[in-house]
């Protein structure tokens, strides 16, 4: 196993890393919203999915891995009746690859964001 880290996404802020890497597969933890810097994107759904999608992209580059190489994504959302924006722009980022998602609705997440995504890809 190896654990993956950089600095182009929010640090752990528990005890986790952002993600660990066994045989040829990558398991990132769940992404929110926040910046490399540790800051919260506030905003609309959309601007926060937004901000997910550029940490992923980020911890499945350190890894060796990329959106393309993704083969099961898990979204959490706080609220189910903004699932089509979620989607929208979860299709900005799988337009032609389309892994195997799951989708669930929660009452809580970590700072209070209102999405989390968490993915399992092949490394190259």
């Amino acid at each position: 196993m190896k654990a993956v880290q950089t600095h182009l996404a929010p640090a752990a802020i528990g005890p986790y890393s952002q993600g660990i890497i066994v045989n040829n597969l990558f398991y990132s933890s769940g992404q929110i919203p926040l910046t490399a810097e540790g800051n919260m994107v506030t905003g609309d759904i959309k601007e926060q999915t937004h901000q997910v999608f550029r940490n992923l992209q980020a911890v499945l580059s350190e890894a060796g891995a990329s959106l393309e190489t993704v083969v099961k994504a898990t979204v959490f959302i706080k609220n189910m009746d903004e699932f089509a924006d979620v989607n929208e722009v979860y299709g900005e980022y799988f337009s032609t690859h389309k892994p195997a998602r799951s989708c669930v609705e929660v009452a809580r997440l970590p700072k209070d964001a209102l999405v989390e995504i968490e993915v399992v890809a092949l490394v190259k």
